[in-house]
């Protein structure tokens, strides 16, 4: 999910339940989860946080406790419980709540609409945390970019940004009403940029390539639909020349695929994109 390749650890399984939900925008719905379940959570090293929210199918009887690893090597594959990855937006230790925010269209896809219907007290299974990125210390200034899928990372990077660091953060939602207040640290900028009827992450890439680019050492983290990711990739380490240990940069989503089918793709997807840009000229 990021640049810097951190070290594999077999999945935590953890369970909660509900505490409360609010709609924060007419796309964006937050999930706060609570609970006994979360007594062994642990969350903050990084701002990338992410967890795999596991959504089991209707008309399946699973083993109890609840457990992935057994479910997956005594069911048939068709039998076993769909899973997402989500942002940790917020994790608060002492209240022990667990924030999710979920991008929503309508009755599409799997967790959008669970997030809508989801009640108090309602129980909910999940693995993680993973992650691996955070604001640089010693970075000369930051920059952000990403999409909807991207902004609950965004919103947390800000908040844990160096003191008096240079920032550079470009948001690309749907219209207006997808804005969200955030909390800024000083010397951040950020522009919200209104997709309309462009293509995902069209005006986003524009948006980047036309920035007044600050000299210095940049940390970047750049996430979204795999498409302008890869744009943005061989802008910033072709064209910029930005060692690949300063970003963090990865698809979280590409158009006209579900998780299950980018998931399965991803890595060799990425590979061959990193390949050909570490090969190109720059323009």
């Amino acid at each position: 999910m990021a640049a810097e390749r951190p070290v594999r650890k077999k999945p935590q399984q953890n369970h909660a339940e509900v505490v409360r939900t609010e709609r924060l925008t007419p796309h964006m719905v937050r999930v706060v989860l609570g609970g006994e379940g979360l007594a062994g959570f642990t969350a903050g090293e990084f701002t990338d946080h992410y967890i795999k929210i596991v959504f089991p199918l209707e008309g399946i009887e699973y083993p109890q406790p609840f457990d992935m690893a057994q479910i997956r090597a005594d069911l048939p594959r068709d039998q076993w419980p769909t899973v997402r990855t989500y942002t940790v937006r917020a994790w608060d230790p002492t209240a022990r709540e667990l924030t999710v925010d979920f991008v929503v269209h309508g009755d599409e896809g799997v967790a959008g609409p669970w997030a809508v219907r989801a009640r108090p007290g309602e129980k909910v299974y999940f693995m993680g945390p993973g992650g691996a990125y955070a604001p640089a210390e010693d970075a000369d200034w930051h920059l952000l970019a990403g999409d909807e899928s991207a902004l609950p990372a965004i919103a947390a990077a800000l908040e844990r940004m160096p003191a008096g660091a240079p920032v550079r953060a470009f948001i690309e939602v749907a219209d207006a009403a997808e804005q969200q207040d955030l909390k800024l640290p000083a010397n951040a900028e950020v522009v919200w940029l209104h997709r309309g009827a462009s293509a995902v992450g069209e005006q986003l890439v524009d948006a980047v390539r036309r920035m007044d680019y600050p000299a210095g050492d940049v940390h970047a983290f750049v996430h979204g639909e795999a498409g302008f990711v890869k744009e943005l990739r061989r802008y910033l380490r072709v064209e910029r020349e930005v060692p690949r240990e300063r970003l963090s940069i990865s698809g979280y989503w590409r158009r006209g695929h579900d998780e299950d089918g980018w998931q399965a793709s991803k890595r060799e997807w990425n590979q061959q994109v990193e390949a050909e840009q570490e090969t190109a000229p720059a323009s």
